[in-house]
């Protein structure tokens, strides 16, 4: 996911200051990994060079200055832009799962088991996943669905290549 656009995204909505843009970037997509208050500044720091964003001032207060952000035209354009740009499903079709696979069989170690070993990780994965559905909220609910299909293609794919791997022991036995 692409932080810089997100963040962006969420200026779209309403002027903010940086603490409070990291707070809701870690409302909504930072479930497992928060975003750190520097790569906040840092991002809008950027935003407000490429003419994304404008800082709207400083506010004294009891603490140190806030600036508030609002987002510009451009900034607009970009988010429009990445909303309807569609993602390219897996771009890159070399896994490090599947070299590793590969790896095993040319240097002829236990391929079935590196496949086991990743099945278990896969399923520990989708249990945790699971368990923090119960009583979550719908963003919740869904950002761990899409974690649990994208699991669920890779056992898909587990489970082939291990009825495959004398097969493909062979093919690369002859290369």
């Amino acid at each position: 996911m692409n932080n810089s656009l997100a963040l962006l995204g969420l200026l779209q909505r309403q002027p903010s200051y940086g603490y409070d843009l990291k707070h809701s970037y870690d409302r909504y997509f930072g479930t497992e990994k928060a975003l750190a208050f520097g790569q906040v500044y840092a991002t809008l720091a950027r935003m407000a060079r490429d003419e994304f964003i404008l800082a709207l001032g400083d506010e004294t207060g009891g603490g140190p200055d806030r600036k508030q952000y609002r987002i510009t035209e451009a900034g607009q354009e970009r988010v429009s832009d990445w909303l309807f740009t569609p993602d390219v499903p897996s771009e890159n079709l070399q896994s490090n799962l599947f070299a590793k696979t590969v790896i095993a069989l040319l240097t002829d170690d236990d391929a079935a088991r590196l496949l086991e070993l990743q099945r278990a990780e896969h399923m520990s994965r989708m249990r945790a996943l699971t368990k923090l559905k119960q009583g979550a909220s719908i963003l919740q609910v869904l950002i761990c669905d899409h974690g649990l299909f994208h699991i669920e293609a890779d056992l898909r794919w587990i489970d082939l290549t291990g009825a495959r791997l004398a097969q493909l022991k062979k093919e690369l036995q002859g290369a």
